[in-house]
C-alpha cells in the first residue's frame, strides 16, 4: 500500500509540476512587460532572452499551441481567449514590437514577419472588445469601431506593429488605405491617455507625419508642421516650439532619448537641416543610458549613430 502511496504522490507531482512551472513563467512574463512601460531588460543577449521565453509564457496561457498559424489572421480571431486575459493579449502585441523593433533591427525580413504578428495580437485584443466588435461588424468601419474601444494599450501596440509593418511598403499601404485607420487608431490612444508609454502617441504622430511620402493636395501626405506640432510637447527645442505654452509636458521627457532621435530623424533631416541634426544626435550620444529607461535609451543610441554617420554625408 505505501509503495503505491508514494508512486500516487509521484504521478501527481509530475503532473502538478508542469503547471507550477507554467505559472511561474507567466508570472515573470507580466512582471517584464509593464502595463504602462517599456520591457525591463537590457539591451543586450540576456535580455533578447528573457523577451523570447515571455512571449512563448503568454503565448501559451492564451492556447497558442504547435498548429498555431501565425502568420494567419483568421488563426487569431478564432483564439477563444477569455475577455479577462485582455491584458496578455496586449503584452504580446508589445512584446511582439519591442523584439522587432530593437533586437531585428537591420533584418527587413524578420521584422516584417514579427511586426505582422504584433499587430495581429493587437487587433485580437480590439476585436475582444464586444461594443468594438459589433461596430466592425454592423458598420464594415474599422475607424468607426475604433472610438468604441476604451484599451489604451490595445489601441497604440496595434497602431505600433501595423505602421513598422506598413514601412516596407508605403506607397502600398496608402493604396490600401492603411493611413486613416492607423491615425484613428493612436488619435484614440493619445485622447484616452497622453502620457501612456512615456507620452508615446506624441512619438508616434509625429513620426506618422513625417515619414509618409509627399503627396501634394492629398490630406495623408507628409507634413512636417504637423511633426513638429506633436513634438513640441515632449522636447526642450524653444527655437522651434516657441509657442508651446508648456514644452516639455514633463521634466522626464528629456530623459527619454527617443523623444529627441524622433525629432532629428523625422523633421530635421527631412528639412536638411543637417547642422541641427548633428547637434540633436550628438546630445542623445552624450547622454548616460541610465535605468529608467534602459532598453530604448540604450538602442536609441545606436539608431543616432547610424542616423549621424548618415548627417555627416551632408555636412
Amino acid at each position: 500500500m505505501g509503495n503505491r502511496l508514494l508512486l500516487l504522490v509521484g504521478v501527481i507531482c509530475l503532473a502538478v509540476a508542469p503547471l507550477a512551472q507554467a505559472d511561474a513563467a507567466l508570472d515573470a512574463a507580466i512582471a517584464l512587460i509593464p502595463d504602462d512601460g517599456d520591457v525591463a531588460i537590457y539591451y543586450d543577449d540576456a535580455g533578447r532572452a528573457a523577451l523570447e521565453a515571455a512571449i512563448s509564457a503568454l503565448e501559451a496561457a492564451v492556447g497558442v499551441t504547435a498548429s498555431f498559424d501565425a502568420s494567419n489572421e483568421k488563426a487569431y480571431n478564432e483564439l477563444a481567449i477569455p475577455v479577462e486575459l485582455k491584458n496578455l493579449v496586449n503584452k504580446l502585441a508589445q512584446g511582439y514590437y519591442t523584439l522587432g523593433d530593437v533586437f531585428l533591427h537591420g533584418n527587413n525580413d524578420a521584422q516584417k514577419s514579427i511586426f505582422d504578428r504584433g499587430k495581429n495580437w493587437g487587433l485580437k485584443s480590439l476585436r475582444m472588445n464586444p461594443a468594438f466588435a459589433a461596430v466592425e461588424v454592423s458598420s464594415g468601419s474599422f475607424v468607426d469601431a475604433i472610438a468604441q474601444e476604451t484599451d489604451v494599450a490595445a489601441l497604440y501596440w496595434t497602431y505600433a506593429n501595423w505602421a513598422r509593418y506598413d514601412e516596407f511598403d508605403v506607397l502600398g499601404a496608402v493604396v490600401r488605405n492603411d493611413p486613416p485607420k492607423l491615425e484613428a487608431l493612436i488619435m484614440r490612444a493619445l485622447e484616452l491617455k497622453p502620457s501612456y508609454i512615456n507620452f508615446g502617441a506624441y512619438r508616434s504622430l509625429a513620426g506618422f507625419w513625417g515619414s509618409l511620402p509627399p503627396l501634394p493636395l492629398m490630406y495623408f501626405g507628409q507634413d512636417l508642421p504637423k511633426t513638429l506640432s506633436y513634438l513640441c510637447p515632449v522636447l526642450t527645442e524653444p527655437n522651434y516650439c516657441a509657442e508651446c505654452a508648456v514644452c516639455p509636458f514633463d521634466p522626464d521627457c528629456n530623459l527619454y532619448l527617443e523623444n529627441r532621435l524622433i525629432f532629428a530623424q523625422y523633421y530635421l533631416m527631412e528639412k536638411s537641416m543637417w547642422q541641427e541634426a548633428a547637434r540633436v544626435l550628438q546630445s542623445i550620444l552624450a547622454e548616460p543610458v541610465g535605468e529608467l529607461h534602459a532598453l530604448y535609451n540604450a538602442f536609441d543610441q545606436v539608431l543616432a549613430r547610424e542616423l549621424l554617420a548618415e548627417v555627416e554625408k551632408h555636412l
